[in-house]
Parts: C-alpha cells; structure tokens; sequence
C-alpha cells in the first residue's frame, strides 16, 4: 500500500488562500446564481492552488494553465475588479514554478485574451483598468522570480560548500595517512636501523670486556627497539578514510531528507578515488530525494560481503513521477560503472526510489 504524499500550504499559499476569502466576503450585491458561480469560482481556484505544488511538471503545468482560465473567465464575465487579483495572484505562483520568460508568455497572453479575446474588456471601455492590472502582474511575476533565484542560488551555494567540506574531510584524511605511513617507515628505517647497530656494538662489547653495565645498556637498547617495532605498528594499523563525517558534511544543507548511515564494521575505506565515488552517489540521491520524492529520512547503508562493496540507498518518500533516468542518475550510473561496479534502480513497494550498488573493494 503507497503511503499518500501530505500537502503543505507554504506562506505564499497561505496569504494567497487569505486574499481569496477577502475576495469572496467583499463581493458586491449580486445575484443568487451569479454569486454561487463566483464561489465556486473562488473554491476550484483554490483547490488547483493547493494542489499545483505536489504534482508533477506534467500536471503542474495543466493547473496552472487551469488557474489561468478560471481567473480570465470570472475576469471577464463579471468585471468585478477584485476578482482581478486573481490573475496577479496566478501570476506570482507561475513565477514561482516557470523560467521568467514563459511567466510573461503567459501573462501577455492572458492580458491579449481580456482585452481582445470574446467579451473582451477593450470594447467596453477598460483599457486603463487593464494596463494598471498588467503592470501588478508583471510586478508580482518579478518579485517571485528573483525571489525564486535568490534561494535557488543560495541553496546552490549552500550545496556547493557542503560539497567542498565533504572532499576536503576526505582529502585531510587521506593526507594524515600518507604522513602516518611516511613517520612509521621514518621510524622503522632509521631509528630502528641505528638501534640495531647500536645494539650489536654493545653486545660485541659485552663479549670482550664482560660488565653489568654494558649487559643492562644491550638491554635497554632491546627493549627500545621492540617498543619503537610496536609504535610502527600501532600508526600502520589504518582504520580507513572517515565516510561517515564526509557523508553528514555533505547532507548538512539539505532540511530534508535526514541523513541516516549504518556503515558495517568490516567496511575499510584506503582507497580516495573509490570513497569519492561512494560521495557523490549519496550526494545524487540526496538531491535527488530533495526534490523529487518529498522524503523525510534518506537510509544509507553499506556493506561488505565477498570482497564487494554493497551500497543500498533508500527513502521514505514517494516519487511524483515514473522512474526516469535524468542527467543526475545518468551520472550516478557513469561514476559506478568507471569503477568496474554494478548500479540498479528500482522503486520499493511505498513507491519511493531504491539505488543498489556493487562495487570491487
């Protein structure tokens, strides 16, 4: 059984649903039949406005064009001017949704087909309301543009930062262990090379010329060369690049989804490249969550089982959409596939997308 995708009422919806119960109190002494037409009018709008923001483009494009006709129709069949908001309203959430140039395709269209279309408002003497109504929309249809590119453009940066916090973990992680390995053959090289020297020349010494004291320093110099043997040891002994601090950088900007990662024990990351790869799949399907499937908990988990490792990435949302591999998924498919590995895509029984990767360890 799906599970059914909750409608939210964003602000803008918000004051939009506010303005329209204005709209429907303040109408002016009409008809019984005429003023149940407007309302109902009133109510469609309002149902195509809360629905426009949690369908898909395909049908979001088809209500809004719906929202379009019903604000010309009672435009223009009652020329009441406060049923003109409708149209700055309808204006302000194309421009919310649509590129700027196709919101003022469509405003001049609409404003051409209420001025000149059937009933238009040019031959009974309009023309000045009309132009004042266009400049309103165009006004509305720019402030939520710019508004709109603004908060893409910050939530861009703000992905961008992530992804540059995520890399340079990797990054630092990869330098500690080069130094790491580079300080373990320094120590091993050198300073266990001279004590061994030194300890063989106290132990020819000791044979010619017996003494307790140069026995205890043949000893000492022993037991210092196992100690510096075991610190060799102990900074070889590499755990693996920290995935899991990369990863909860890299969902840092993101409200929703939550990140949840179970990374088994057994999974040892030496390998930059092959980490970078595991990155930027999670960072895909983060995106991907975000915008396409309303998801409030990304699961990430990863495995390790015959000399593979298994990736499993799933949400708890529902796509909007069939299944359709974009650009991003493209990608995803390119960077796995460049690492002699296996990627599926496949929707779970809630409807919400599943990514399976294999990949050599």
């Amino acid at each position: 059984m799906k599970s059914r995708t909750k409608l939210r009422v964003s602000p803008l919806d918000g004051v939009a649903f506010a303005t329209l119960l204005v709209i429907g109190l303040s109408l002016p002494q009409l008809p019984v039949d005429a003023r149940y037409r407007i309302y109902a009018g009133l109510l469609a709008f309002a149902a195509l406005l809360l629905l426009e923001d949690h369908l898909s483009r395909r049908w979001q494009g088809l209500v809004l064009a719906g929202m379009g006709v019903l604000s010309l129709w009672l435009l223009l069949a009652y020329t009441i001017g406060m049923l003109a908001i409708l149209s700055i309203i309808w204006a302000a959430v194309l421009a919310a949704a649509w590129p700027l140039h196709r919101v003022l395709l469509a405003v001049g269209l609409f404003d051409l087909l209420a001025l000149f279309g059937p009933g238009g408002l040019a031959y009974n003497g309009y023309l000045p309301d009309l132009l004042s109504l266009a400049c309103f929309q165009g006004f509305a249809a720019l402030t939520l543009s710019y508004a709109r590119r603004a908060e893409e453009t910050r939530d861009h940066l703000a992905r961008v930062n992530a992804d540059l916090l995520a890399t340079r973990s990797l990054l630092a992680e990869t330098a500690r262990n080069t130094e790491r390995l580079r300080l373990a053959r320094e120590l091993h090289d050198v300073v266990g090379h001279k004590l061994t020297a030194l300890r063989l020349n106290l132990r020819a010494l000791a044979a010619g010329q017996p003494s307790e004291s140069l026995h205890l320093a043949e000893q000492l110099a022993a037991e210092l060369l196992a100690d510096i043997r075991h610190v060799v040891q102990e900074i070889r002994a590499y755990d693996g690049l920290d995935l899991h601090t990369a990863l909860h950088a890299l969902a840092a900007p993101f409200p929703r989804p939550q990140l949840r990662i179970s990374i088994a024990a057994d999974v040892k990351l030496h390998d930059p490249l092959l980490a970078e790869t595991l990155l930027r799949v999670v960072q895909e399907a983060l995106t991907n969550s975000a915008r396409h499937s309303n998801a409030r908990n990304l699961h990430v988990r990863l495995g390790h089982e015959e000399g593979q490792l298994h990736l499993h990435i799933e949400d708890d949302g529902q796509l909007q959409a069939p299944l359709r591999e974009g650009n991003g998924l493209a990608g995803m498919r390119e960077r796995i596939h460049e690492r002699h590995g296996r990627l599926v895509f496949s929707c779970s029984e809630k409807g919400a997308l599943r990514i399976d990767a294999v990949l050599p360890a």
